[in-house]
């Protein structure tokens, strides 16, 4: 009991976990393309979202990207811009056709 002087009340604290158990069994990730076969360079897309430093964090996924992929992998930069706004088709149209995957980022 906790004692403030006028008045008692009991002190209880309850800590919840708000984890849980899965309910989908997870699927491992597979690549949708396959790695460039046919001698052209695999182009991975850099989608920033015009909040501040979401340039500069898509610099560092390159960083540590490009160790990891075949020589020659072109990385294709954009940035939305207006962090407010939703991607124009056009945005999104030109960096899938540019691009064989996509990294979309966020910054603050």
């Amino acid at each position: 009991m906790l004692d403030r002087g006028f008045w008692q009340a009991p002190c209880m604290i309850t800590y919840l976990d708000p984890r849980s158990q899965p309910a989908a069994t997870p699927l491992p990730y597979t690549a949708r393309w396959s790695a460039a076969s046919d001698g052209e360079p695999i182009r991975i897309g850099l989608f920033a979202n015009g909040f501040p430093d979401s340039v500069a964090f898509l610099g560092h996924i390159e960083a540590a990207l490009s160790p990891l992929l075949p020589a020659g992998t072109v990385f294709v930069h954009r940035n939305k811009g207006n962090a407010s706004a939703v991607a124009t088709s056009e945005q999104i149209h030109e960096l899938a056709e540019q691009s064989d995957a996509v990294v979309a980022a966020y910054g603050h």
